[in-house]
């Protein structure tokens, strides 16, 4: 166990490390070494979930010899913060790291199945598609912040482009200007604020806040809201998200699971930077009346689109609107007061799209249609060569049992969780998040207002998903028996099988994210662990 105790200082940057050095080994080996890559990309994504799953129990406080709320700070080089850089892992980037490399783990294999052989160099973009979002979790400072993003963006360019189709390309192209100007807008908003507080550490922003004169402050919140442009971008917040259905929904399926964490970085970022920055008042849209509109808006566009969306692949991408929508809204309403609520309402909502997304192509491919066109993609990337052991006939996979019936089970499951219907966790994350609104000091008209937003979203989910159910499962259009393999149905039934882990557990789970909640609503402590002196 002494290489356990070593390698616990370490744990921070493990998330980062260890997608890096895999994804640059993928592309040493090239792309005649396909087995040994999967293993690799494989290894990676369960070892990340692992120091994911440590760096959890350690903030909590349940490793040995751990107490209560630990913040492990790593300083690369020794280097002491503000100076140096940092990687935070506290309670909140521990949540983030395990979403995603559970939702990770389950894309990756769903992939092995085919969809990685559909274009060069998937198994290394996932890779520093993961670096790139593990970073902007575990980052103590804005600038750092921009250049995991930026990682995190390049790979989602060349994995949204992966495979072929016009829709796809065009798609393509409207997601990379639409993240370019968000960029562009991130790095101005950056700069306005450097050149205010003379810091981009996060914590050190938050310590200099309050002794801004009144001229220097207004100047800070412009380039705060500028700053915030950028992030409700990147979360899919209206009016900002006419790119984000088109880009998901021609995505191929993996890459669309996956992308429901992206969205998931921006609000990680308002959170953060907004639970920070209350110390001295938090300004717009990081919190307060602005966020709690946005959310309400991004909802109902949500809401509107579900009920007119008639692809199964562009419905789950209003759902990840839908989602954002809820997240924003509650965070706007009760900031840190509701982050408990709210961060079990992602780690519910990330699955359930994510498996949305693979069930919908799944659904596609009973389409004589659907099938044929996998097929000529197929044969496009010469998916038939010699080291690869399965034909092109056999596109549409392996039977397995009752297949229309696990595409229908796997339906319904992802509609009660998205739509937050009785039991599963969708709707204990929904009744959290109300139950903490009404519990509150609040006035009664925002109150109203985020109860109708979210029972309204619930009833549209509930409408909208079951028309599209019938129309699949029980219209007249003609539908072949689709041949799936394990490796695609197993993916599916995880997330569905995560989510009702989340509502069998669901005390020890809300508790946990409930002090992630105090702990977000009393910032002190992460600013006075980053600020120390020492440490690795």
């Amino acid at each position: 166990m002494n290489w356990l105790a070593a390698l616990e200082p370490h744990l921070a940057i493990l998330p980062v490390l260890l997608p890096l050095l895999a994804g640059a080994a993928m592309l040493l080996l090239g792309d005649g070494r396909r087995r040994l890559r999967s293993t690799l990309a494989l290894l990676s994504v369960v070892a990340q979930l692992l120091a994911a799953l440590a760096l959890l129990a350690d903030a909590g406080g349940m490793l040995p010899g751990s107490s209560a709320d630990v913040i492990t700070v790593y300083r690369l080089g020794g280097w002491d913060a503000p100076f140096g850089i940092v990687l935070v892992a506290d309670r909140l980037a521990a949540v983030m790291l395990c979403v995603s490399a559970l939702l990770a783990l389950a894309a990756m294999v769903y992939a092995m199945a085919r969809w990685d052989r559909l274009g060069a160099h998937f198994k290394p973009l996932f890779q520093f598609l993961l670096m790139g979002v593990n970073g902007a979790f575990l980052t103590g400072d804005l600038f750092n912040l921009f250049v995991f993003v930026e990682v995190l963006l390049a790979a989602s360019y060349g994995l949204l482009l992966h495979g072929s189709g016009a829709p796809r390309v065009k798609a393509g192209l409207h997601y990379l200007v639409v993240n370019l100007v968000a960029s562009l807008l991130f790095l101005i908003g950056a700069a306005l604020i450097y050149g205010i507080v003379g810091t981009l550490n996060m914590a050190d922003i938050a310590r200099r806040l309050p002794a801004l004169a009144a001229g220097d402050r207004a100047l800070f919140d412009a380039g705060a809201a500028v700053l915030g442009i950028a992030f409700l971008t990147k979360a899919g917040a209206w009016p900002l998200n006419f790119w984000l259905t088109d880009a998901y929904g021609a995505a191929a399926a993996p890459v669309a699971a996956m992308f429901s964490i992206l969205t998931k970085v921006g609000v990680y970022a308002v959170l953060r930077l907004g639970s920070l920055w209350a110390v001295a008042g938090a300004p717009a849209p990081f919190g307060g009346s602005w966020l709690f509109g946005i959310g309400l808006a991004t909802l109902l566009f949500g809401c509107g689109g579900m009920l007119t969306a008639q692809q199964p692949q562009r419905m789950a991408g209003y759902c990840v609107i839908v989602s954002a929508g809820t997240l924003l809204a509650a965070l706007g309403f009760g900031g840190a007061a509701l982050a408990g609520p709210a961060l079990f309402y992602l780690a519910s909502s990330v699955p359930a799209t994510g498996a949305l997304f693979m069930l919908a192509e799944m659904i596609e491919r009973s389409r004589s249609f659907g099938a044929n066109v996998l097929a000529v993609s197929f044969d496009t990337f010469g998916v038939d060569d010699p080291l690869d052991p399965e034909r092109p006939d056999d596109v549409v996979g392996t039977v397995i049992p009752a297949a229309m019936a696990f595409l229908g089970l796997g339906f319904i499951s992802c509609a009660l969780l998205v739509a937050g219907v009785p039991p599963l966790s969708g709707f204990i994350a929904k009744f959290s998040i109300l139950a903490g609104a009404l519990a509150g000091p609040a006035p009664l008209t925002p109150v109203i207002l985020l109860m109708v937003a979210i029972l309204l979203s619930g009833l549209v989910g509930v409408l909208a998903l079951s028309r599209m159910g019938m129309r699949i499962f029980w219209g007249t259009e003609a539908r072949m028996a689709p041949r799936l393999r394990p490796l695609e149905a197993g993916p599916v039934a995880f997330l569905v099988m995560l989510c009702v882990a989340l509502t069998v557990g669901a005390g020890p789970v809300a508790n946990y994210l409930n002090a992630t909640g105090a702990a977000l609503a009393a910032p002190q402590a992460y600013i006075d662990a980053v600020l120390a002196p020492g440490g690795h």
